[in-house]
């Protein structure tokens, strides 16, 4: 059967050209056209089982690829499961194009035709979301609705776009020829030099400099501006929970990311000239906005919208690694006098003492384990479970763009399918999900997906009957917990019913237990039952006296 050139050509033809490799998704009947152009391309297919599960994947990809994701789904139902996705990749600017179809283009314009998955207006319900929503209505308008999506989601602040395209639009032959052309070029953002300079020399002046890094630093590739920043101004550096590996754990200048602990936000709030690159100083890395500075507050952001949203700051609208470059440039380097050190080494030692006086043996061990079992580049992918809220303060990310969690949003469900993305985008090295048995159950389908591609993922899941940290959250606030406990499946049991080796654990043995699944082709399931205790929150302590 010869094969008429379709709009479902255009697109993938579009892709390709763009620079895309894979694709993420799942069909449904208005998407059809897209699904089936995939075979006569040169794109990857990452199929999953759920939409929502396709579009964390996606993120995961775009993660650890550092490139655009695209995602395919079809009409309505199957466009909406993906929400709570792309709510994580904006929170985490994180690039992933979305390609959508719609409803015939006779039954666009919000009159009722009743079309199957109708909706009156589908884009309503994701422009609050995406950073940009495109649409091509004609065969020859979908090349360039997806370079400028392209383009859109590559320009800082990395973000999710959006495209649709009606179903017959997608299956009518078309006359457009090949496309081989299609370029998109990110915009830079630069930042303005007058602004750099009054920013080093409130640095240059500052008695007790200190920086807080954020992801756009590992976003922008700037971990080495930032390292060479900190050592000229001899300025300690704590990095928040989006911004793990950005700068050595174990320097002497770092301060690690005990940001949920006041004794950080105490160092953080003395500074008398803080420099805060590519974070907005959002509810966690201002310690639940208990964070209060009192001197001089200098912000990079590239997200207009974070720039000064939760303090007022000396702030520079710019993208973090050539702001971080122009600042290396501008400041003059200090001779080292131990002072900045001292400081560092001190505070960690506060904090160590804090917990040290917790009870804590068990989690701690527990990360320890995981830390040690998994390789350093190996990329590690957090639920929202309490191991998890641990890395968040206390995993040692080796490398930067290691260590991804879903604390942007906030979701459930996030780690398996974005470690199956990750194992797509680094086919040669293990990657690792964490999960607990509440979230667990949102990605048990994609079991299959892992076993039918073969990937080298490794799911972790803690099994403490229910969703944890909920517990330990309504036990603390109200005395006692409701609707925190699950029934829940043998979890062993049931990834061998998918032909997925899996095994039980222990504290004891887990480090042992998860090197060899690491070190296993193909996916592997860990199951260790253990119940975790969060340390003890100091957000709701009262504020020390200025």
């Amino acid at each position: 059967m010869n094969h008429v050139r379709n709009g479902g050509d255009l697109v993938v033809e579009s892709l390709t050209a763009l620079g895309a490799a894979c694709v993420f998704g799942l069909p449904g009947q208005h998407a059809l056209g897209l699904f089936d152009a995939l075979r006569r391309s040169r794109l990857r297919y990452v199929g999953l089982r759920v939409e929502n599960n396709a579009g964390f994947a996606a993120d995961g990809y775009a993660r650890t690829a550092g490139t655009v994701a695209p995602l395919f789904l079809s009409t309505g139902p199957g466009a909406l499961t993906s929400l709570a996705a792309l709510q994580e990749a904006a929170a985490a600017s994180v690039p992933v194009l979305a390609v959508s179809s719609q409803i015939p283009s006779a039954g666009l314009g919000g009159g009722r035709h009743g079309y199957l998955h109708e909706l009156v207006d589908q884009q309503a319900s994701f422009r609050d979301i995406v950073k940009t929503v495109h649409t091509a209505r004609t065969a020859s308008q979908i090349p360039s609705a997806l370079a400028a999506a392209w383009e859109s989601a590559l320009t800082v602040p990395y973000g999710p776009v959006w495209v649709e395209i009606p179903q017959d639009v997608l299956l009518a032959p078309t006359t457009v020829p090949p496309v081989t052309g299609l370029h998109a070029e990110p915009r830079p953002l630069p930042p303005r030099p007058e602004l750099i300079a009054e920013a080093a020399l409130l640095l240059a002046e500052a008695e007790r400099p200190v920086i807080l890094a954020g992801g756009g630093v590992i976003r922008s590739g700037a971990t080495g501006e930032l390292l060479h920043l900190a050592e000229l101004l001899r300025a300690p550096v704590a990095t928040t929970f989006g911004a793990k590996g950005a700068f050595p754990w174990e320097h002497p200048l770092s301060l690690q990311s005990w940001l949920e602990d006041r004794h950080t936000t105490d160092l953080l709030e003395e500074a008398d000239v803080l420099l805060v690159v590519g974070s907005g100083l959002g509810e966690l890395s201002s310690n639940y906005h208990t964070f209060a500075p009192r001197g001089r507050l200098i912000q990079i952001e590239a997200d207009l919208g974070k720039l000064e949203s939760n303090h007022p700051a000396f702030g520079i609208h710019a993208d973090a690694g050539p702001a971080l470059a122009a600042l290396v440039d501008s400041v003059p380097a200090r001779e080292p006098d131990g002072r900045a050190e001292k400081t560092a080494a001190g505070l960690l030692e506060r904090v160590a003492a804090r917990l040290d006086a917790q009870g804590l043996e068990l989690e701690r061990g527990l990360l320890a384990s995981l830390r040690r079992a998994l390789p350093d580049d190996a990329p590690v992918f957090f639920d929202m479970t309490i191991l998890g809220y641990w890395a968040w303060s206390a995993f040692d990310a080796r490398t930067p763009n290691a260590m991804h969690s879903a604390q942007g949003a906030g979701g459930l469900g996030y780690g398996f399918p974005a470690a199956i993305g990750a194992a797509a985008a680094c086919p040669d090295r293990p990657v690792l999900a964490v999960s607990g048995d509440g979230g667990a159950m949102y990605s048990t389908a994609e079991l299959a997906t892992a076993r039918q591609l073969g990937l080298n993922v490794t799911w972790l899941i803690v099994d403490d009957g229910g969703y944890g940290i909920l517990r330990d959250y309504m036990t603390h606030t109200f005395g006692e917990a409701t609707a925190t406990e699950l029934a829940r499946p043998d979890f062993v049991r049931l990834a061998e019913s998918f032909a997925v080796p899996a095994a039980l654990t222990t504290p004891e043995d887990l480090e042992r237990d998860l090197a060899a699944a690491l070190a296993a082709p193909g996916p592997n399931v860990l199951v260790l039952p253990a119940l975790l205790r969060m340390f003890a929150p100091t957000h709701t302590e009262p504020a020390p006296a200025p």
